[in-house]
């Protein structure tokens, strides 16, 4: 009975190099996915907020608010104010800026927080709302 005993096969620099390109490549691609992934869920989370600040357009209006949406960031603003939540990473951070004694469209920051969710965002924006019309 004969056996073939199989050389293993020598390792050159050209599949070395192919094979380390190959799982850089592979890496590459998994963080954009992932990337990717979590920019949708912070642009869903911005749309969500959006929605439940928007929702009662009568009272935005009693209290001379106006509601905007800009890619993960949305405003409330006010003409001495604004309340701004910025979502990313899975984050959001509000923050309010005073918008008195400025240059005009940019505000002074005064506090900011950040929340978890699309709920607390919209709890943290009420809070920051409540102090204001006080």
């Amino acid at each position: 009975m004969t056996t073939r005993t199989r050389k293993p096969r020598v390792l050159t620099l050209k599949d070395a190099f192919e094979t380390e390109f190959a799982r850089r490549e592979m890496e590459r691609r998994a963080r954009e996915e992932a990337e990717r992934r979590q920019q949708e869920a912070d642009l869903e989370g911005a749309q969500a907020l959006h929605a439940a600040v928007t929702a009662d357009g009568d009272f935005l209006a009693g209290r001379n608010l106006s509601a905007d949406v800009r890619r993960y960031t949305v405003s409330v603003d006010h003409a001495n104010y604004r309340i701004a939540a910025y979502f990313e990473g899975g984050k959001a951070s509000v923050t309010l800026s005073d918008k008195r004694g400025g240059a005009p469209g940019s505000g002074t920051p005064r506090k900011q927080e950040t929340v978890e969710s699309v709920e607390d965002a919209l709890k943290v924006m009420a809070q920051f709302l409540a102090d204001e019309a006080r």
